[in-house]
This record gives structure tokens, C-alpha cells and sequence, in this order.
């Protein structure tokens, strides 16, 4: 009885972010979706640490998990790989396919949940998902993207972590914007990797570079609930470029001397291997 209740709560859970990503499909304008600085803008700093990671990518076949509007599906596919993107969002999906057509790729999109993947058994060479463990079941997640890997595949995610001040600040003030049963990940998340994975590898980013969510709310009066930070840096990466940098160095030399620090950063990439 407890299992089935606790089902049912979790499948209610889904169907209120599956609202919420219908709303802000309907919102989305298709050339607006940045997909090159998704990954390439020097703000981009999850996504530049995995690049560097996978490598060449040409002819793989890649799951994306969690596809939102499908920057990395429709860059993945540009850069040459099989690309398929899932979200619990239909909404979402309909978008994915625009942005494709609109840079000329070919990107199979299929709506199904990540801890419920309707795929054949080590099927995938790379397992990518973004800012999707702290909306879902983050250990039936990784049982799933660990089958449909193939031997010698990888599983990317990132995700923001649950400790940092100023980002929990920011999540008091953006309610608007995210859904009430996110969950940013903790220490003992991390841990389930190293359950499920022979091979686990995480890196950090932005600890001090935090910095420039603090001047887009005191100094430039950004409302968090009228513009999304994440995507502010993306926007005006270019205008960020010189403050990112010298405040990335300072970040980088502090996570290198005192590791544990990277706890108090706002997202974690993590690495995993069968």
C-alpha cells in the first residue's frame, strides 16, 4: 500500500512538470533558442567541459534525457551524431522538432519518462541529460541510463546542487519560473552514481562566478521571475565575457586546493561509465 501510494504521488509529481514544460513550451520563441552558445558561449561552462570530454561525436548515437527545448539534441546532431531526444513534454518536443528543422538536422524525438525508457538494452554510445535529475527519480534514472548504454558508453548529466547560498537565495525569489518539487542534488546523489557506475568522474562550476547573478539582481534589477539567469548568460555572454573569466580563474584555483568547495558551486557535471 505504501509503494502504490508512493507511486501515485510521484506520478502526480510528473504530470505537474509536464504542466509546467506545456506552459513554457507554448512560450518559446524558435529563434530565440540558442544552440551554439548552449554549448560554445564562455558562460557555457558545463557544456564546454563535456565537449572536451566526449570528443568527436560524429556518427554516435546519442540519448538526450530531458530534452527541454533541444539545444544539445539539435547541436549533437549538428556536429554529426544519431540523436534522439525524450521529455516527459510534448510541448517541449514539438519545439526540439522546429529548432531542428530551423538549423537543418535531423533529430528523433520521442516523449516517454527517464525512469521508464522504452529502449532496447545497450543501444547508446553517450547517455546526455541537463538539469533533469533534480525534477525525477535520480536513482531509477540512472538504472535506466546505465541499460541502454552500450559497454564502453557514457552517461553526461549536470545538474545545480543543493548547497550554495546565493543560488538557494535566488531559488526563493525565482518561484515563478521553476516547479515546487525541484530537488538540486546533494552529496548522497552523487553517491548513487558510484552504486550503479564502475567508473565516476565530477567536475564544478561556478562558485565565484556566482558574482554575476548578484550584480543581475542588485545592480541591473533583473526580475528572476521575468528573465531566466541561466539564460541571461547565455544572452549576454559576450557582454560577460571579461568578469567571467577573471572570476573563473580565481574559481578554478580555489576548487584545485580545496575540493570540497566544489559542494558550494552552483551545478555539477558528472561522468559515468558502465
Amino acid at each position: 500500500m505504501f509503494l502504490q501510494r508512493r507511486e501515485s504521488m510521484y506520478d502526480n509529481i510528473l504530470e505537474e512538470e509536464e504542466d509546467f514544460h506545456n506552459c513554457w513550451a507554448h512560450s518559446i520563441d524558435i529563434e530565440k533558442v540558442m544552440v551554439d552558445e548552449f554549448f560554445e558561449a564562455c558562460t557555457s561552462a558545463e557544456n564546454r567541459v563535456i565537449l572536451k570530454h566526449i570528443g568527436d561525436i560524429k556518427g554516435k548515437k546519442i540519448l538526450e534525457l530531458g530534452c527541454g527545448a533541444g539545444e544539445a539534441s539539435v547541436y549533437f546532431a549538428k556536429k554529426g551524431a544519431e540523436v534522439t531526444a525524450t521529455d516527459i513534454s510534448q510541448g517541449m518536443l514539438m519545439v526540439v522538432e522546429k529548432v531542428a528543422a530551423r538549423h537543418g538536422v535531423r533529430v528523433d524525438t520521442r516523449r516517454c519518462f527517464s525512469d521508464r525508457l522504452e529502449f532496447a538494452d545497450e543501444i547508446y554510445d553517450i547517455v546526455y541529460a541537463a538539469n533533469l535529475l533534480h525534477h525525477v527519480d535520480i536513482e531509477r534514472t540512472l538504472i535506466e541510463a546505465k541499460r541502454v548504454l552500450k559497454k564502453g558508453g557514457i552517461f553526461v548529466s549536470w545538474d545545480p546542487l543543493a548547497h550554495n547560498p546565493v543560488i538557494n537565495l535566488y531559488r526563493k525569489k525565482a518561484k515563478k519560473v521553476r516547479t515546487e518539487h525541484e530537488h538540486p542534488l546533494q552529496m548522497k546523489d552523487i553517491r548513487l552514481f558510484k552504486k550503479h557506475f564502475a567508473w565516476v568522474k565530477t567536475e564544478a562550476a561556478w562558485l565565484l562566478t556566482l558574482w554575476i547573478f548578484v550584480s543581475f539582481y542588485l545592480f541591473e534589477k533583473t526580475d528572476p521571475n521575468q528573465e531566466r539567469y541561466w539564460k541571461k548568460i547565455l544572452v549576454d555572454h559576450k557582454r560577460l565575457e571579461k568578469t567571467y573569466h577573471r572570476l573563473k580563474r580565481i574559481d578554478d584555483v580555489i576548487l584545485k586546493l580545496f575540493p570540497f568547495m566544489k559542494r558550494y558551486c552552483w551545478n555539477i557535471v558528472i561522468f559515468a561509465t558502465k
